[in-house]
């Protein structure tokens, strides 16, 4: 059985929704800059969400803490979704929804950024981590999709990809979030 003509229609969906995404170039250039901002201030980027949004968010650490093209000291990034007791405790203790909220209000600080990635920008305990690092002053920031969900009115930058489709979305976050990284290496 051959597949060849639905990998055409996926390939022709995916360049369709690259090529929209010019369409949000102003906020992702300022939400770089404000990444640039909050390393050179002495901030640190955190970054959270669920499923493969969990592994995009530990991609992106990795490329900052790392490096992503040009060879340079380590920067501050942790993904929140990697430490399985916290997790888990957290989860257990308090519920799922605060999971990232309660590391939030024990790792963030006022000059530091959070990330918040979800496909659909509903996820509640992104949401909740973003109203955690508001109430502490952070500058928040939403990768999302679709409408852009609650994250709309959250989060200071709301990077909203034109897609409902989460396929297309998770493929344009690892792009932005590399295009971020190109930035802050810049």
């Amino acid at each position: 059985m051959a597949y060849i003509d639905y990998l055409k229609g996926e390939h022709a969906a995916h360049i369709a929704m690259f090529q929209a995404l010019e369409s949000i170039f102003p906020t992702i250039n300022d939400v770089g800059l404000a990444i640039r901002t909050c390393i050179a201030q002495g901030g640190k980027i955190l970054l959270c969400g669920n499923g493969g949004s969990a592994a995009d968010s530990q991609h992106i650490a990795a490329e900052i803490v790392g490096r992503f093209k040009k060879e340079r000291k380590g920067l501050p990034a942790i993904a929140l979704t990697t430490d399985t007791s916290i997790l888990t405790s957290v989860g257990n203790d308090y519920g799922y929804d605060y999971i990232f909220a309660r590391q939030i209000e024990a790792l963030c600080r006022p000059e530091d950024l959070l990330i918040g990635l979800t496909t659909s920008g509903n996820s509640a305990n992104v949401v909740r981590a973003i109203e955690a690092a508001n109430a502490m002053g952070a500058t928040t920031v939403g990768m999302t999709g679709g409408t852009g969900g609650k994250l709309n009115q959250l989060c200071q930058y709301n990077i909203v990809v034109p897609s409902a489709v989460t396929a297309r979305i998770q493929e344009a976050h690892i792009f932005i979030g590399h295009c971020l990284c190109e930035i802050l290496e810049s």
